[in-house]
């Protein structure tokens, strides 16, 4: 009798824990959502903003850079990004093991597939992309396959697929573009202050314009590499959850740590935020602790193994 009263308490205290997982799974793809139409809204009106510097006749052309820009960080992230990594489509039969673990977890976590990239990047890594879960690609390195022994691997495939699932994928993507858009406000704010433009002399404040030309760069760094890092820990957590173990991961991170620094990648910089492992980490920088694009891998594995995912 006490044995089948310690099974029901067990069962119902798996029960509560499923339960309050997935609705903290809910509330992070709503925030997720709402992070990403605020980043979208204030790309736009942080160009218009710059654009002002030109008068009315500025306005009306940030107005249209800003649909430009917002409509094609929404529309076109994912054909960019693959794009700036040289991959392929994948058919079914091709890597085997790979459509396999992706056609497991994915019915385990009840999503749609997404379409399978495979680069020719010597360095590991992989990175997932696309405006949703049902118009979603991931990608791995051929560096990943080489380096890595698939048990790890479908740990990174997890974190990918979280991702996905968290509906985040947009974010590291808009943020690249508000970066993009802040970089081109400063740049604005030189022009004028050297040419001159905009309204009389008398309106212009100098000082606020010399801020925005030296401050603005580091300010959308800062931002873009805030947001990948918080990315990061969600995605790490949440692929811990799906497949009920956070090694596979801990062990392929620590792999990823040293090949990303021994190997030289075809990363783009502009893209450096969507990898799992930062693939700019073999690169000599200042301040690298500031203008990391990721979390300290050792905190990444700490976590995962200390199970404070579960």
């Amino acid at each position: 009798m006490a044995t089948h009263g310690t099974s029901t308490a067990v069962s119902t205290a798996e029960t509560s824990a499923r339960n309050y997982r997935a609705t903290i799974g809910v509330h992070l793809v709503m925030k997720n959502t709402a992070k990403t139409a605020v980043l979208l809204a204030g790309l736009g009106g942080l160009i218009m903003a710059a654009s002002s510097f030109w008068g009315s006749g500025g306005l009306i052309l940030g107005l249209a850079i800003a649909l430009v820009m917002v409509g094609g960080s929404y529309w076109f992230s994912d054909k960019l990004a693959i794009r700036s990594a040289r991959a392929v489509e994948l058919r079914a039969g091709q890597l085997p093991e790979y459509w396999s673990i992706m056609t497991e977890l994915t019915h385990q976590a009840g999503m749609p597939m997404p379409r399978l990239y495979i680069s020719p990047d010597p360095q590991p890594n992989a990175f997932a992309t696309g405006r949703n879960p049902s118009n979603a690609a991931v990608c791995i390195t051929q560096g990943l396959v080489q380096h890595l022994e698939w048990y790890e691997i479908r740990g990174v495939l997890a974190h990918e697929l979280a991702h996905i699932k968290n509906r985040d994928i947009l974010i590291g993507s808009v943020a690249a573009a508000i970066a993009t858009g802040i970089t081109f406000a400063a740049r604005m704010a030189q022009f004028t202050a050297i040419f001159g433009g905009g309204g009389r002399d008398d309106d212009r404040n100098p000082i606020a314009e010399l801020a925005l030309i030296f401050l603005a760069p580091i300010a959308a760094m800062v931002l873009q590499m805030a947001i990948s890092r918080s990315r990061e820990f969600q995605a790490d957590r949440s692929a811990a959850r799906m497949i009920g173990d956070g090694e596979p991961l801990a062990r392929a991170l620590e792999k990823l740590d040293v090949g990303t620094r021994r190997v030289a990648g075809i990363a783009d910089p502009a893209q450096a935020q969507m990898y799992i492992a930062n693939p700019l980490a073999g690169r000599q920088m200042s301040f690298r602790g500031l203008f990391s694009t990721h979390p300290a891998m050792d905190d990444r594995i700490r976590r995962l193994r200390d199970r404070s995912w579960a």
